[in-house]
């Protein structure tokens, strides 16, 4: 007689809800299909990959210790690590330090820049935001290298990531919440986290696992959505971020790592699907990132900002609306 396979989740356990079913966490709606493993490894030996320059230097970027009132102020880290200073808070979103995007330290994606800022220069930090597991954005050495320097920091996630940094280093400030959970910051600002079409694991036996979510940072100055991967599907979750939010001041938005297309498409954004996100919330302005540091996928260094370059005028708008910069650029937001 066979034996059942037992499935348990090591990372969270709660009641089920409309995005958990008791082991999986899923988008409502969402049509998304996962790569096998057989299909991962017949995609990696033989793809046929734009070739990346061993390195793309990127420019030096030293923040102020913070910035007043209503100005707001973005450095571009690298891939989708974010600095955004404002409202005297300093916020950091998905900080990757290390050299490469992986389980490993001697294989998988390799960084061709160095951070665009020093971690040695980062001014002191309030709140770290983690939006997904994957090691592109949850790097737990990161992570530890901040929790020792700025120990005052709260890092905040989606359910069930807790779990995966306190078994790594059981002093890291993490606290894990829900899609809808609403926490201040200081005393006019908070954040909301919010849905989008993705997924997560750490390898393939924990996937969709630990939650997922993008983040909205209300300000008195403008709200600010940041999305760290998403797919497109049918754009509904953008839709709602901005009847609810209404005249948002900033999306920074992901624009890279999406090719071949079938078999991204369920998984990441393409530079077209990006713009129409950022008409979808009606931002004034969006910063893009998820390209130029790290080989993930099959398109070329530079061929994210081409491409968006590309959708910003078929869809007639002006490209200064949506911000481009390499790692180290500095994006200070009209008011």
């Amino acid at each position: 007689m066979a034996r059942s396979r037992t499935i348990s989740n090591p990372y969270y356990s709660g009641p089920v809800t409309d995005h958990f079913d008791g082991i999986r966490f899923f988008t409502p709606g969402q049509r998304i299909r996962l790569l096998r493993k057989r299909e991962l490894l017949k995609w990696r030996l033989n793809r046929r990959k734009n070739p990346w320059p061993r390195e793309a230097p990127a420019a030096v970027d030293r923040p102020p210790r913070c910035v007043e009132g209503g100005a707001l102020r973005v450095s571009y880290i690298g891939h989708a690590s974010v600095l955004v200073q404002t409202q005297e808070l300093n916020l950091l979103f998905d900080p990757v330090w290390s050299e490469r995007a992986s389980p490993f330290r001697f294989a998988g994606p390799k960084r061709v820049n160095a951070p665009g800022i020093a971690m040695e220069d980062l001014p002191p930090l309030d709140a770290i935001f983690v939006s997904h597991n994957h090691y592109d954005h949850m790097d737990v050495a990161t992570l530890q290298a901040l929790r020792a320097r700025h120990p005052a920091a709260r890092i905040i996630t989606g359910l069930g990531n807790d779990v995966i940094l306190h078994r790594r280093d059981a002093a890291v400030r993490a606290e894990a919440h829900d899609w809808g959970t609403i926490l201040p910051l200081s005393d006019d600002v908070r954040v909301h986290l919010a849905p989008s079409y993705h997924w997560s694991a750490r390898w393939f036996n924990d996937r969709r696992m630990a939650l997922w979510a993008a983040f909205v940072i209300e300000t008195p100055a403008g709200a600010i959505y940041y999305i760290g991967d998403t797919a497109y599907h049918d754009g509904a979750l953008f839709r709602e971020i901005g009847a609810r939010f209404g005249d948002l001041r900033l999306a920074i938005l992901p624009i890279g790592a999406y090719e071949p297309r079938v078999l991204m498409r369920d998984l990441h954004v393409n530079p077209a699907e990006a713009v129409r996100i950022f008409q979808d919330c009606g931002a004034r302005f969006a910063l893009a990132h998820h390209w130029g540091t790290f080989p993930l996928t099959d398109e070329a260094i530079d061929t994210p900002p081409r491409d968006l370059q590309r959708a910003l005028a078929a869809a007639g708008l002006a490209k200064e609306l949506f911000q481009v910069r390499r790692p180290g650029g500095v994006f200070d937001v009209p008011e």
